[in-house]
């Protein structure tokens, strides 16, 4: 199969690179957001120190693999 060359020389991104870059934006911005959502819940639940991190960690990945996946499956829809 061809690869398609756009206006100037360059080749297209693949529809899996398209899916693994909505993924990684996607991603990106759930961390994002699971930082500030997950630290004002873990703050108004009383949480502190080691058990405050590690739910801010835990909050940043939910969020950002839930985003990433739904980014990624738009991405794929475009495709």
């Amino acid at each position: 199969m061809p690869v398609t060359v756009g206006p100037y020389g360059q080749s297209q991104p693949s529809c899996f690179d398209r899916v693994k870059m909505g993924f990684t934006m996607g991603f990106a911005v759930g961390m994002a957001a699971g930082a500030l959502f997950g630290t004002f819940s873990c703050l108004r639940i009383g949480m502190r120190g080691r058990e405050l991190m590690g739910g801010i960690g835990k909050a940043m990945i939910q969020s950002g693999g839930t985003f990433g996946t739904f980014m990624s499956i738009g991405m794929g829809i475009r495709c």
